[in-house]
């Protein structure tokens, strides 16, 4: 009995340092191997995404996936004879999915800031984005100081919550006393806006403006821009060890933009003919 004691013991002291060893390891593996001449050899790259982010990768009513980043990311790839796989996950997961192997990159309007820099490598900007709220006109909310003592609908994992937890006075200090509510998804947000049970969502540009054009009656919304928060960008995340897949993106981006297909692109999802691109600094 003393024996299996001690040996029990001796498991419980391992554990610990058995899974730290694997962590590490993890973690190690993520930021130096390069995948590339293994995603070349498959023929296929997986790419994480929230398959209701509308208009960057979202379902049809028929469960067709489509969106501009499904298009860009296949436009990008097919100049490599690379097929993409889109893998839907738990956006408040991303990063360790990514780290873990489970996908290779995230491509779904993944803005790029400091603390995500501290996890994944990012490509060369594509697109520009910035916070606003969304109300509705009914409730007489005209800018951010007319949240006080409201309540408002983030995502989980959203940039919106990193912004509103960076940049406190701007929003989340009006709202004192009023925990913000964190939605899984967008659209659960708004169903709750819509039956009154939120007054505002905090969220991407980009998808605001696409989601309220998309509804029933598109006049009953309000989208605040404020120019106090920052600019973003969109950007692809990858492993930090992916020297080679960053170096594919940022040349099959480039590729897109002189030869017409980003801006065809950006005219098919926004009607803007836009052929912006962040600067390739591989």
């Amino acid at each position: 009995m003393k024996k299996f004691k001690a040996i029990w013991l001796l498991l419980l002291l391992l554990i610990p340092t058995l899974c730290l060893t694997g962590c590490e390891s993890v973690t190690t593996r993520a930021n130096h191997q390069d995948t590339w001449s293994r995603i070349e050899r498959r023929k296929k790259v997986i790419v994480g995404l929230d398959d209701s982010f509308v208009p960057m990768g979202f379902r049809q009513k028929n469960g067709k996936l489509v969106g501009y980043d499904v298009d860009l990311a296949r436009a990008v790839f097919k100049q490599y004879g690379i097929k993409v796989d889109f893998q839907p996950i738990d956006w408040s997961m991303k990063e360790t999915e990514l780290k873990n192997g489970t996908i290779d990159l995230l491509w779904n309007g993944y803005s790029v800031n400091a603390s995500r820099r501290k996890k994944v490598a990012f490509s060369r900007y594509y697109l520009a984005n910035r916070q606003v709220l969304v109300t509705l006109k009914r409730d007489r909310i005209n800018n951010l100081n007319d949240m006080q003592g409201k309540t408002l609908g983030v995502q989980t994992g959203s940039t919106g919550d990193t912004v509103l937890n960076e940049h406190p006075k701007l929003l989340k200090d009006k709202i004192k006393g009023k925990t913000p509510v964190m939605y899984d998804t967008f659209p659960n947000a708004f169903i709750d806006l819509n039956a009154g049970r939120i007054q505002g969502i905090l969220m991407d540009e980009v998808y605001a403006n696409y989601y309220v054009k998309h509804q029933k009656n598109p006049a009953d919304y309000r989208v605040e821009v404020n120019r106090q928060f920052p600019v973003e960008y969109f950007a692809v995340g990858m492993r930090k060890g992916d020297k080679t897949l960053r170096k594919k993106i940022n040349a099959g981006l480039g590729r897109l933009q002189r030869n017409g297909q980003l801006k065809k692109i950006n005219e098919k999802w926004f009607g803007t003919n836009s052929t912006f691109l962040g600067p390739d600094n591989d």
